[in-house]
């Protein structure tokens, strides 16, 4: 049987989140490569001999480097196994997934792409943000705060301080202050509703709520670090009346105003 690569989506982190489609993949594969951020459940539904490989990055240090996975994707499928390089969030979003489909591609190896429900959507809903909403935003946009104090990306933030109702920032802890600096220079009010979801969609969920005034001292006074999801915009206002997760589910959570 000819091998094949599965570019699978875990989902943000609840491990009920992945796709009927992704779980399927899990169960039926001989190899599976797996990220720091995929929920450790998830491996459970793998095959008893499944070879699993763990393929995790932390900011600033990888475990193992890109080219070391394409490397192994495409020699596990050469072999006639079954591959699931199983991602946390979406392949496609900020995942590399683009670049593994490449490399299987140009090493004439089949594959198929399986979407997860990525954190930028996942998070804000489970904090009760929804990144659309009638009259409050009709347009996002995803983006890495890894492009924060990145010269040649700096003409983005003009974009998308005035065209973009509601913004995503994927790693970008690290990067808050110039963002938040960037976006006020570039036209939004220091009033604008921000939002830090931390651990989304996990039982130790913690949700910090400011503006662009504020945010940087209330992350600083409740250690908030990665991974975190950073969602900007009006509709951040509905978090207090649509906080279904901490009121229904998990009471306990932390939440901090600001």
């Amino acid at each position: 049987m000819d091998g094949k690569v599965y570019l699978v989506g875990a989902g943000p982190g609840d491990p009920d989140l992945i796709t009927v489609k992704g779980l399927r993949c899990l169960q039926k594969a001989d190899v599976i490569l797996y990220d720091r951020l995929v929920n450790p459940e998830l491996l459970e539904h793998a095959k008893g001999d499944a070879k699993l490989v763990y393929c995790g990055k932390l900011p600033n240090y990888h475990t193992m480097k890109q080219e070391t996975i394409n490397h192994f994707l495409v020699k596990y499928a050469k072999k006639g196994l079954q591959v699931v390089r199983l991602k946390g969030g979406d392949p496609f979003v900020f995942g590399r997934g683009g670049e593994e489909a490449e490399e299987c591609r140009k090493n004439d190896v089949q594959f198929e792409v399986v979407p997860g429900i990525t954190s930028g959507i996942a998070a804000s809903a489970y904090a009760g943000i929804p990144v659309t909403h009638r009259t409050l935003s009709k347009s996002f946009a995803f983006i890495t705060g890894h492009q924060a104090g990145d010269v040649a990306a700096e003409h983005q933030w003009s974009h998308l301080a005035k065209a973009v109702d509601t913004i995503c920032v994927y790693m970008g802890v690290s990067h808050l202050s110039t963002i938040v600096k960037q976006l006020i220079e570039y036209g939004k009010s220091t009033q604008t509703p921000i939002a830090l979801v931390h651990w989304g969609t996990l039982s130790d969920q913690k949700t910090v709520v400011g503006t662009l005034e504020t945010i940087e001292e209330k992350v600083r006074d409740s250690e908030i670090s990665n991974p975190s999801m950073i969602v900007i915009g009006e509709v951040v206002r509905l978090h207090d009346k649509l906080n279904w997760f901490q009121e229904e589910i998990a009471p306990n959570l932390p939440v901090v105003h600001g």
